[in-house]
């Protein structure tokens, strides 16, 4: 059921929830003004609501003072983001945001800390152990919501990689995320499940995201702003206080809709589905609570990113070996080919990657071995036709399950 389909069927409590509160109600903020409204201000004629569009326009006004984002979908993302933190026990999942830009200076930690100021609990990093991050949920205040600068440093051309550090970020994407610890409990140590479910975002130089990181992630490329294009100044003492309120204003907010929240599904097309749909799914939610312009903004950023990702993504190396093989029966019309015969026309293709498996290249082992991860074994074939020479090899008709199943990209 949609958040819309929701409040149609609560009737006056709607407006009870400030879900239709028309933005007029709310005070115009110049985005030039360093006395943005203050909660109290920004309430409307019940001053028990709070107008979530207006609050989510205000948040995004205040976001592009000072940075430069690559697109409208950007700011969107990012707005809907920060307030879906403060939703925590609303959602099954929730996305990883990650910065991420070619080079320095293009504004990406300056983008993560103006979020970090509308979030709860923000936990802001540029270096931590994995178990410091675990320990970190301990926090008698509640759950941190963590920002990870530097990632580079772990996963980039020059960092030696951190599987622990990746792991926590998967398993915390989702409510039965869970990693297991020794705990030392009156001087037993003792294995400890412990929930890892936790908002982040994170920054760094290139495109350093596992794959797993990746489809768990919105990801906002930044860029260096164009000659006419200037942002303000930032000055944390002078300017951190507006966050701040934005903060305690998303935290009223979810106060008020926090039971319909938990109580709805969004309404996702076609095209956006399995992870991308764990992705978007409670930043959608948040959008239809808010909204205004807000639920159909939600749908073009979710939509543009998953189009984008989906056009930039790079198939796995077995899915690559599939379609390899693919055209290789294809180009030869044949049935069946002998496994070295297999391995040579693959190898024949210069732009595909493999020369450089192995020392030596592919080989006929190497590819039985990849292959049957997919329940694909060489078995005995004759190339040449029925009276020709059993040699060990494939046939197509062992591909036409796994090509099904993972399709040419």
């Amino acid at each position: 059921m949609s958040a819309s389909d929701t409040n149609e069927k609560a009737g006056a409590a709607a407006t009870a929830l400030g879900l239709n509160v028309a933005k007029a109600d709310s005070p115009a903020t110049s985005d030039n003004s360093n006395d943005q409204q203050s909660p109290d201000q920004s309430l409307s004629n019940d001053e028990h609501v709070i107008n979530g569009s207006d609050l989510l326009e205000r948040a995004l006004m205040f976001v592009q003072r000072f940075v430069i984002l690559p697109d409208s979908h950007a700011g969107t993302a990012l707005v809907l983001w920060a307030a879906h933190t403060h939703l925590m026990s609303a959602w099954d999942t929730t996305p990883r945001l990650a910065f991420l830009s070619a080079e320095p200076g293009s504004g990406k930690s300056l983008a993560m800390r103006l979020t970090a100021l509308m979030c709860p609990l923000a936990l802001e990093v540029s270096s931590a152990t994995t178990a410091s991050l675990v320990r970190a949920l301990d926090d008698p205040l509640g759950q941190p919501t963590y920002f990870i600068d530097e990632l580079d440093t772990k996963y980039g051309p020059k960092g030696s990689g951190d599987e622990d550090l990746r792991n926590f970020i998967n398993a915390g994407h989702g409510i039965n995320g869970y990693i297991l610890r020794n705990e030392l409990v009156n001087d037993q140590w003792y294995p400890v499940r412990k929930s890892v479910f936790a908002a982040m975002a994170m920054a760094g130089i290139g495109n350093i995201l596992h794959e797993t990181i990746w489809t768990r992630s919105i990801v906002v490329k930044m860029g260096k702003p164009l000659p006419d294009q200037k942002a303000e100044n930032y000055r944390r003492r002078v300017h951190s206080k507006l966050g701040e309120a934005l903060r305690g204003e998303f935290a009223a907010w979810a106060d008020q809709v926090r039971e319909a929240a938990a109580g709805c599904w969004p309404t996702m097309p076609v095209s956006i589905a399995d992870r991308d749909e764990d992705v978007w799914g409670p930043l959608i939610v948040v959008a239809e609570l808010a909204g205004g312009p807000w639920p159909d903004l939600a749908l073009q950023a979710a939509m543009s990113a998953v189009k984008s990702a989906k056009a930039n993504r790079k198939p796995s190396l077995g899915v690559e070996l599939l379609t390899g093989i693919r055209d290789v029966f294809d180009n030869s019309n044949r049935d069946q080919i002998s496994s070295r015969e297999l391995v040579d026309a693959l190898l024949a293709d210069k732009h595909a990657p493999w020369g450089s498996i192995g020392r030596r290249g592919l080989e006929p082992r190497t590819l039985a071995e990849m292959l049957g991860v997919f329940d694909i074994h060489p078995t005995p074939v004759r190339p040449n036709g029925s009276t020709g020479t059993q040699v060990r090899g494939y046939r197509r008709d062992d591909f036409r399950d796994a090509w099904a199943r993972y399709p040419r990209p």
